[in-house]
């Protein structure tokens, strides 16, 4: 990482020290155990709340530590920095992702209701956009949402929910107007226990393989209408504001994975022989990590810029867009040629560079592709 960046001050630095001794602590002990099981345990969310991880830009009056975003940047950059992406792909959707919703957007009773258990680690949530047959094209979703006086009638099926299996809450993309394109979705927030509400399996991926990932089925859940988050309708435009920041959280994951494999690299080609001298001396090496080193630093810094901005209210969805299309691109390239250095090494799943490798291909998928991404930054040309 960049040595001197004037994004952060000294009490981030601080909680920095506070994650990497939690990563020590509380994840590197179970990690493996973790992959293998495809889940983190649940008392993993316990000590995440108990050490001030989760949601810490939520104000103290909902329990919180009143923080600013940056220590949530922290949080990401840390944990897929140790190369824990899994467990830090779960925090991140419920603390970068669901409570910005909550924070934003929700009422005050809503808040005092949803957002302490969020800090706590007591209530986990998920939010579930996407379904079998739409990925990024939101407009197509089909989970219905039919209002029956005071209640919300919701059927339909969500894939892909990072959190599925854990979730106490889902934060729900639903559709209440069948005919009003955009402007007939509807943000609702339904809980696991209610009758109707089913997780289906946790789903077998490539990489992050300590992230649940689920299928979840919604057979005629009745919701109250004090569940739903904005106006009926307002979804659209609710996911919209929210998605920059999104975006800038997924550019953090990418850029702290990318630099993780840059330094393991370096560290490797001094150690490994061919022709006679190390690795690292060929001049091949030298020339494509430098490359390497140059597009990671420029990287740190204008994704620290957005923070900045971020942090003052001022990013745009065209600039978080760059960030995550540049920053998922570029992991994507550093991984490849990272893992080449390795050579046959770096194809078993016991070096960390072939696991590093499996779990950036997601990067440019979720969160919006790489070319959706390409297509909002064109818009602005």
């Amino acid at each position: 990482m960049l040595k001197h960046r004037p994004v952060y001050n000294e009490e981030h630095e601080q909680f920095r020290e506070t994650v990497r001794r939690f990563a020590a602590t509380h994840v590197a002990p179970h990690f493996a155990r973790w992959e293998e099981a495809g889940i983190v345990d649940r008392s993993f969310w316990d000590k995440g709340g108990e050490a001030g991880l989760l949601c810490p830009q939520i104000p103290e009056e909902y329990g919180g530590v009143g923080g600013d975003f940056r220590f949530n940047a922290i949080v990401v950059e840390e944990l897929f920095y140790a190369g824990f992406t899994g467990p830090g792909a779960d925090f991140s959707v419920h603390s970068d992702v669901c409570s910005g919703y909550i924070l934003s957007v929700a009422s005050e009773e809503q808040k005092q209701r949803w957002l302490p258990g969020m800090v706590s680690g007591k209530k986990v949530f998920a939010i579930a956009m996407t379904e079998p047959g739409t990925g990024s094209d939101l407009q197509g979703i089909r989970t219905r949402a039919v209002r029956e006086g005071d209640e919300y009638v919701i059927s339909g099926q969500k894939t892909f929910i990072s959190n599925g299996q854990h979730c106490d809450a889902v934060i729900v993309v639903t559709r209440t107007a069948v005919d009003a394109g955009s402007r007939g979705m509807t943000l609702i927030v339904v809980e696991a226990d209610r009758p109707g509400f089913r997780r289906g399996r946790n789903l077998h991926k490539l990489g992050h393989l300590s992230a649940d990932t689920s299928e979840l089925f919604f057979d005629e859940v009745r919701v109250p209408v004090g569940n739903r988050i904005g106006a009926e309708g307002g979804a659209m435009g609710i996911l919209m504001s929210e998605l920059p920041q999104e975006r800038l959280t997924i550019a953090y994951q990418s850029i702290a994975s990318a630099q993780k494999a840059f330094d393991i690299t370096c560290a490797y080609v001094k150690e490994r022989s061919a022709f006679g001298k190390p690795v690292g001396q060929q001049q091949n090496t030298r020339f494509k990590l430098a490359d390497i080193k140059a597009d990671i630093s420029v990287g740190w810094a204008f994704l620290d810029q957005c923070l900045g901005e971020h942090v003052k209210g001022g990013l745009t969805s065209e600039a978080a867009s760059i960030a995550k299309l540049w920053a998922s691109e570029m992991q994507g390239r550093v991984v490849d040629q990272c893992l080449q250095f390795f050579g046959g090494y770096g194809f078993m799943r016991e070096y960390e560079i072939c696991r590093l490798f499996a779990d950036a291909r997601v990067q440019r998928i979720y969160g919006g592709t790489s070319e959706i991404m390409r297509e909002l930054i064109a818009r602005g040309l």
